[in-house]
């Protein structure tokens, strides 16, 4: 059984250039994201008061950080925008796991990919 796993990873057919192209576009698009959410962050937070975001390197970082944690030790955002985009950011990050584990599962289930 092992060993016919490890041969389906080792052989390169079309399902696997297909789960390979779904987590490609997954990472792009959540490149994209953490690009827009950086900017839309930066443009909410900076003049609030109370927040950390004072650079667009902290907008970068609390969106990088919101992306890959469901919850952080960072501080919440201070404005209803900067809430709205965290709740965005926190729900696209969980569908990029559940999409990826679901394409990688369905890979293995079966020989279709």
């Amino acid at each position: 059984m092992i060993r016919e796993e490890l041969s389906r990873l080792t052989s390169w057919e079309e399902r696997h250039r297909r789960l390979l192209a779904r987590l490609i576009l997954l990472i792009l698009v959540t490149l994209v994201i953490d690009l827009i959410g950086t900017l839309l962050d930066y443009r909410f937070e900076r003049h609030a008061m109370g927040t950390d975001v004072k650079t667009l390197f902290d907008a970068f970082f609390y969106t990088t950080v919101q992306l890959l944690t469901v919850s952080s030790s960072l501080k919440n955002p201070v404005t209803v925008a900067g809430r709205v985009l965290d709740i965005g950011l926190e729900l696209w990050g969980v569908l990029a796991i559940a999409g990826s584990a679901g394409a990688i599962a369905s890979f293995f289930q079966s020989g279709d990919g």
